[in-house]
C-alpha cells in the first residue's frame, strides 16, 4: 500500500498551483517547511453548477488523491428539519419540490503552514503532555479555554452494553445480564 502525498502550502489555492513539496506524514511536511504544519481541507477556486462543469474544469486534480468534488448547499437559503412520520409504511415523508440550490466546490487536502491570517490551532493537552514540550503561559491559558477535543470519532455503537451476537447469527441481539 502507498501512502498518498498531500501537497504541503500555505493555503488551498498554492497547494493546487506551486505546493511547496509533497508529504505523506507530519514530521515529512515539517521537514519540507522548517515550520509548524497542520492538516486542513479546504474549498478552493469558484462553484460550478453541475457537476460535468467542474469535471470538465478541474481535470487534471481529480486524479489526484487530495483532491475531491463536493456538492455543497449555496449560502443563504433557509433549510429545514424534517421529523419522521411513520405513516403509510414509509418512515420519512415525501421530499417537497422545493430542494435547495446546490453548487459544486473542489476541495483539497494538504499541510498547512502557519501564517499571520490563519495560525495553528493549540495543540491537544494529551499531546502536548506526552511531547514533555516546554509551554508558555499564553498557550496554557488558550489549551485551558479550549473545549476537549478527541483524538478520534467516536464510532456508533451498534450493540448495548448488555447484548451480544451469537457467531453462528450475527443479525440476532440476545440480553446478557
Amino acid at each position: 500500500m502507498t501512502a498518498i502525498l498531500y501537497p504541503v502550502a500555505a493555503n488551498a489555492e498554492q497547494a493546487l498551483a506551486q505546493p511547496l513539496g509533497k508529504a505523506s506524514r507530519e514530521r515529512e511536511a515539517l521537514g519540507v517547511t522548517g515550520e509548524i504544519v497542520v492538516f486542513a481541507t479546504d474549498p478552493t477556486g469558484p462553484a460550478f453548477a453541475t457537476r460535468e462543469a467542474a469535471l470538465e474544469a478541474y481535470a487534471g486534480p481529480i486524479g489526484e488523491a487530495w483532491a475531491r468534488l463536493v456538492e455543497q448547499i449555496l449560502p443563504g437559503q433557509r433549510t429545514t428539519h424534517v421529523q419522521p412520520t411513520f405513516e403509510g409504511g414509509r418512515r420519512w415523508p415525501v421530499p417537497s419540490a422545493a430542494l435547495p440550490r446546490t453548487a459544486w466546490r473542489l476541495m483539497v487536502s494538504y499541510w498547512r503552514v502557519a501564517s499571520a491570517e490563519r495560525p495553528i490551532p493549540t495543540p491537544q493537552a494529551r499531546k502536548a503532555r506526552r511531547e514533555r514540550q516546554p509551554l508558555d503561559s499564553e498557550t496554557l491559558r488558550a489549551i485551558a479555554s479550549e473545549p476537549l477535543r478527541p483524538i478520534k470519532p467516536q464510532q456508533p455503537l451498534d450493540v448495548g452494553l448488555f447484548e451480544i451476537r451469537p457467531p453462528d447469527a450475527p443479525h440476532i441481539l440476545i440480553p446478557d445480564e
